[in-house]
């Protein structure tokens, strides 16, 4: 029996499970400790620890950074303290396991491209459209990392920049204005949601406004399954503007599959019909005829099962010879 553990770092939980066979065992999950770099640690052994058994081979780590793969070092990290932090070999030293460690939607697009244990997708594009925008690429059944294992920010895609007088250069830190991120994750739906309030006190955003209810994305996609009109309008306008963003990757990847996971996709049909129909616009002829537009499978245990394929993929191949 073969077994990995998979650990996924988030900004405000912890989980770790046991993948036997290529099978996800039951995820055990605490708040995350963000007081700083030791505790997180400490925590992350302690997670392994809780799950592994004397079968253990390997530890797979996801977690919201740009991470150096070769090295597991963390090259920029958000929400948790891990910046330039050595990840791997503090991990591997105290655990006494290979430990390889991840950026988290990059686990979600290897758990994506696997299903009931199997490979099914070896070449697939994922947009995890949540509060941000991140995303993953499985290139030929493997993660592709690019040369310093950032890729694939698809968040930060432009998507809508106005070039009719040159490029203007970025006045602030990434999101930019026109990228997909901006433009169509949780905080846009929220800039979204409170202005369509403002403008239309009839509408269910409205109501609540009246009320002196905080409007959220979350209302939207709430309200748009009740039939809100207004709030099925602006699910058109995201789902629109992740449509380019899919027809980009379409036109540059033509993957087998493009897969939608995140918060934002809870919105289902109300996001993937409007994002399906401007891809198909844009998408080159002759290009993306095989490809298969649709929402996430694995949820929110995506993240978690990818690092523990990442485990056993790497752990697989470093002792092939």
């Amino acid at each position: 029996m073969t077994e990995f553990v998979g650990i996924d770092v988030g900004g405000t939980k912890v989980a770790a499970a046991l993948l036997i066979d290529g099978h996800l065992g039951e995820a055990r999950q605490q708040p995350t400790n963000t007081a700083d770099t030791q505790g997180l640690v400490d925590q992350i052994v302690a997670s392994v620890e809780a799950v592994r058994s004397p079968d253990t081979r390997a530890v797979g780590v996801g977690v919201p950074s740009v991470v150096e793969f070769a090295t597991g070092r963390i090259r920029a990290s958000v929400n948790i303290p891990l910046a330039d932090v050595p990840l791997r070999g503090l991990l591997s030293d105290r655990i006494g396991l290979p430990v390889y460690v991840e950026n988290d939607a990059s686990c979600a697009a290897l758990a994506e491209a696997f299903d009931e244990g199997r490979l099914v997708t070896p070449d697939l594009v994922m947009f995890a459209v949540g509060t941000g925008v991140g995303g993953g690429m499985v290139l030929s059944g493997k993660l592709y990392r690019g040369a310093t294992g950032a890729a694939a920010e698809v968040g930060h895609t432009l998507i809508g920049l106005d070039l009719s007088d040159g490029a203007p250069l970025p006045e602030h830190k990434a999101p930019w204005e026109g990228s997909l991120e901006h433009l169509a994750a949780g905080r846009a739906l929220d800039r979204l949601a409170l202005a369509a309030a403002e403008r239309d006190p009839g509408s269910g955003l409205g109501r609540k406004l009246a009320r002196g209810e905080e409007i959220t994305g979350h209302d939207v996609v709430e309200l748009a399954h009740a039939g809100d009109e207004v709030s099925v309008d602006l699910m058109r306008i995201v789902g629109e503007r992740l449509g380019v963003a899919i027809a980009n990757a379409i036109n540059v990847f033509d993957p087998r599959e493009v897969v939608v996971g995140g918060g934002v996709s809870t919105a289902g049909e109300l996001l993937m019909g409007p994002a399906r129909r401007v891809a198909a616009a844009y998408t080159l002829p002759g290009v993306g005829t095989e490809t298969r537009i649709r929402l996430a499978r694995h949820g929110p245990q995506a993240g978690l099962l990818g690092a523990a394929l990442i485990a056993a993929q790497e752990y697989a191949e470093e002792n092939s010879s």
